[in-house]
């Protein structure tokens, strides 16, 4: 583990914190563990040869299903509120209403298209997604050694699922909570259930996940993992946490945020493609058990 934290992408800002959470999980062994994660960006892939895969949202706005119009004005939400998501420089608090204003508009648009439900695998099959080097030893471990996964991503639910369900990891212990579509009768798109979830509001997620939190209440050690400074506070909220350690992919926009992500997760991951780190520290827990 000590030759993980010392490799060059890796940013710790306090790495005698981070030996003793590591240490506390190994010592709590694999009953006491569960597993917080965001979907888009971290258990997908950021890029891959230079160009950039999509997210769930992208999978569904660039597909043939989508309108040549509805995806000029959905690339034009994105070069407009992007850049705003991932400035430095604006706090949460700042981004907050702009990104429920994307997404509002957004869902608006692809409603418009009267999405069948039955298109969405075959979608998912023609898209560009890959899942970080290592997805299978992730999701697999967690599955073998029954440790509770909760997928918390501002995405969309519907093509989340179908991801890992053509990638064979969807596994029995993994959860979803997301933004998911809400089909008539006739299964065409007419809205999205329940409140928006986006990048920045996940903090309130797991007060609303307490039924699945109070299932597990004995899983008191938590490895969280994100991509955004928003998905630094997927655990607020969860009760019975003794031990947590916030892992952070920085993909975008590096030297500008780096001091950002140190400060708000406490393992940093710079332009990492694979889930090695997270791989290796669950292996150290399992041979401790």
């Amino acid at each position: 583990m000590l030759s993980l934290l010392e490799k060059e992408n890796v940013h710790i800002k306090d790495k005698e914190k981070v030996k003793d959470v590591v240490m506390s999980f190994c010592k709590g062994g694999i009953k006491t563990l569960q597993v917080i994660t965001d979907f888009d960006m971290t258990i997908t892939r950021f890029a891959y040869n230079g160009e950039k895969c999509p997210t769930s949202y992208n999978i569904i706005d660039t597909s043939k299903i989508i309108s040549e119009d509805c995806k000029k004005k959905l690339k034009e939400l994105f070069d407009f509120y992007y850049p705003l998501e991932v400035d430095p420089k604006r706090t949460i608090e700042e981004k907050f209403d702009l990104m429920l204003a994307w997404w509002n508009k957004a869902h608006d648009l692809l409603v418009e298209q009267k999405i069948k439900k039955e298109e969405i695998p075959q979608v998912v099959k023609e898209s560009k997604v890959m899942l970080r080097d290592g997805y299978k030893c992730f999701f697999d471990t967690l599955f073998n050694n029954n440790i509770p996964l909760f997928i918390f991503s501002a995405g969309i639910g519907d093509v989340l699922e179908e991801i890992i369900r053509q990638a064979g990891v969807f596994h029995c212990n993994v959860k979803v909570v997301s933004n998911y579509m809400d089909f008539d009768e006739n299964g065409v798109l007419q809205g999205f259930k329940g409140d928006v979830i986006h990048t920045f509001n996940k903090n309130k997620g797991a007060l609303k996940n307490t039924d699945h939190f109070e299932n597990i209440k004995e899983r008191t050690n938590i490895i969280l993992l994100g991509d955004t400074m928003g998905d630094v506070s997927m655990a607020d909220g969860v009760l019975h946490i003794e031990n947590i350690l916030k892992i952070g992919y920085l993909n975008d926009k590096v030297e500008e945020s780096r001091d950002l992500y140190m400060n708000g997760y406490d393992v940093v991951l710079e332009q990492d493609e694979t889930m090695n780190f997270v791989n290796t520290l669950l292996q150290l827990i399992i041979e401790k058990n």
